[in-house]
């Protein structure tokens, strides 16, 4: 049931980042960014299992964030896909003044949140942290690794795309998972956690090829309708 779920999922995500861009331009992928990061940096505290594996959740979410970047260099310029990830950022230092200022106030007697908030928030304090930290650096060589091969072989869109996404998801799946859960798991747990993941995400970083062709082709077709108008 879960590999079905995660199928589903990675359609829906990838077809609402697509979506975001075709209706709000480089805004929407500004939203979607700052979205995809902060709700996959809750729901990562839950763990599942996909066959005899151990995952958290939230990679799916990660990998939009990957193919939001990949499509505003592509259409908008490298300076734009920065741009989105400082705003990511700056999100995501919203979430954790919010979450942490909320666990300071006293709790009412009739209160039934704050027990269960305290437990995911102060998990979520260090994950997000840790998130931010590599979520910068992660996105920023993506987009340094798709413009340099970009400006080596321009023709080829698929390349770029998977060669910079695989490569920059594995680096921040290791060193997010040593960051975030070294002393909440055991090595092992982690190594396992991470590698499994970082598997995963070479699959979904494949899979997200159709929707950057898909959202390039939309651009291309709009253009020759106006062309075709006038």
């Amino acid at each position: 049931m879960n590999i079905i779920l995660g199928v589903i999922s990675i359609f829906i995500t990838f077809s609402l980042t697509v979506i975001a861009e075709k209706i709000f331009k480089k805004e929407g992928l500004y939203v979607w960014i700052s979205i995809a990061v902060i709700i996959a940096n809750i729901i990562i505290c839950k763990s599942i299992d996909l066959s005899i594996f151990k995952v958290n959740l939230g990679n799916i979410l990660f990998a939009s964030s990957f193919l939001a970047t990949d499509i505003m260099s592509e259409k908008y310029g490298v300076a734009e896909s920065k741009k989105a990830i400082i705003i990511a950022v700056f999100s995501q230092l919203v979430f954790i003044i919010s979450t942490q200022m909320a666990l300071l106030y006293t709790p009412s007697n009739i209160d039934i949140a704050n027990e269960s908030m305290k437990t995911l928030f102060s998990l979520n304090l260090r994950i997000s942290v840790s998130s931010i930290f590599m979520y910068f650096v992660s996105n920023m060589l993506d987009i340094y690794l798709f413009e340099k091969i970009k400006n080596k072989v321009p023709s080829k869109l698929w390349l770029r795309n998977n060669v910079s996404t695989m490569i920059s998801n594995s680096l921040e799946n290791y060193l997010f998972g040593l960051l975030a859960f070294t002393g909440v798991y055991d090595l092992i747990t982690i190594l396992e956690l991470t590698t499994v993941a970082s598997i995963l995400e070479i699959i979904i970083a494949a899979l997200d090829t159709p929707f950057l062709y898909l959202s390039k082709y939309q651009k291309t077709l709009t253009k020759d309708k106006k062309t075709h108008i006038i």
